[in-house]
């Protein structure tokens, strides 16, 4: 049976099957191998897989949980950014972006953290803010609500995230207003031209869609 340490687009912990591209974390949530609590702070990181030949064991008592993450598309839909420690150019690129967008000078990481807080959760709960755009505004790379299930957004389709894998995608629209996941600083960023990773069955699902 999988563990329960992979992470939806809606930010959920999970017990899936489905492999991640990416670990990361928020804190310690674990006891045992018992996920006992949400997160433990404003600090949610995406991390690589693979780091100067490091190697950790998971579940250890008084450590971070590790979290796994299908892309980094779904790792930036629960709220997560890339760890300025392991994938340093990444960050960079991605606080760059983060300025750009804003026209400001670069956030600290301490910033970006409490942003990025904000615009997940409803304060003082683990209850999931969901963002009211213009469907025009909603970058590639971003997730949304499709109905009731997160669905990924990727030119002109509409590709669902399900505990499997990426589904058969669907048209995009492209007026009225969508309900977007990925918080929106994280959408400016994409706006911005950061490279988010997406795996390729998404865009397989995506091409087949456009040449249809």
């Amino acid at each position: 049976m999988p563990e329960r340490n992979r992470v939806t687009p809606l930010g959920d912990i999970v017990a899936i099957p489905l492999r991640g591209a990416w670990t990361g974390n928020r804190g310690r949530l674990h006891d045992g191998h018992d996920i006992v609590r949400f997160h433990s702070g404003t600090l949610w990181i995406v991390c690589g897989l693979e780091f100067r030949g490091r190697w950790q064991p998971q579940w250890q008592p008084h450590h971070y949980t590790f979290l796994f993450f299908r892309d980094e598309a779904v790792a930036f839909a629960a709220g997560h950014r890339p760890c300025a420690e392991c994938r340093h150019a990444s960050y960079t690129a991605y606080v760059d972006a983060w300025a750009s967008a804003a026209g400001a000078a670069r956030p600290s990481a301490n910033a970006v953290n409490s942003r990025l807080h904000a615009e997940r959760l409803y304060a003082g709960t683990h209850r999931r803010r969901l963002h009211e755009v213009a469907w025009r505004e909603v970058p590639d790379g971003a997730f949304v609500l499709s109905e009731t299930a997160p669905a990924l957004v990727l030119g002109d389709a509409l590709v669902p995230w399900t505990a499997t894998g990426y589904g058969e995608a669907s048209v995009r629209p492209h007026s009225g207003r969508a309900l977007m996941i990925t918080p929106p600083s994280t959408a400016a960023v994409l706006r911005e031209g950061y490279p988010v990773q997406i795996d390729a069955a998404a865009r397989t699902a995506a091409g087949g869609r456009a040449a249809s």
